[in-house]
């Protein structure tokens, strides 16, 4: 159950995301609910393999870096979802940034209340 009221939870976090930057773009819940199945699938098997292979480009730019694969995170899951739309590379920085704390927020607000 937890893991459903998750992935809504990082739907709903999508669905946020355009009224707060005109260049990230979804279109409807179920582009949304596909959106956010891919993200996680994108973080679940392709970011880790990223984080290793940059780990020396992370290290020297003191951990900024993963911002950058954080960006590269949610422009790829943009490019397999039809109805989710990132206009340039940056605007997916600034997306994955909002993103993760919209989601934060909204999963300590919620599953805080689940787990007791």
């Amino acid at each position: 159950m937890r893991l459903v009221l998750t992935w809504l939870i990082n739907a709903v976090a999508l669905l946020a995301i355009p009224y707060l930057m005109h260049s990230v773009n979804v279109t409807s819940i179920s582009a949304a609910l596909f959106a956010a199945l891919v993200l996680a699938l994108v973080n679940t098997l392709i970011r880790p393999v990223l984080l290793i292979l940059t780990l020396p480009v992370t290290v020297v730019s003191l951990g900024l870096f993963i911002f950058i694969i954080n960006g590269f995170s949610f422009w790829l899951a943009a490019q397999f979802v039809p109805g989710f739309s990132v206009d340039s590379f940056m605007s997916a920085v600034g997306g994955a940034l909002l993103y993760s704390i919209i989601s934060w927020a909204l999963s300590t607000l919620l599953l805080k209340n689940a787990d007791g």
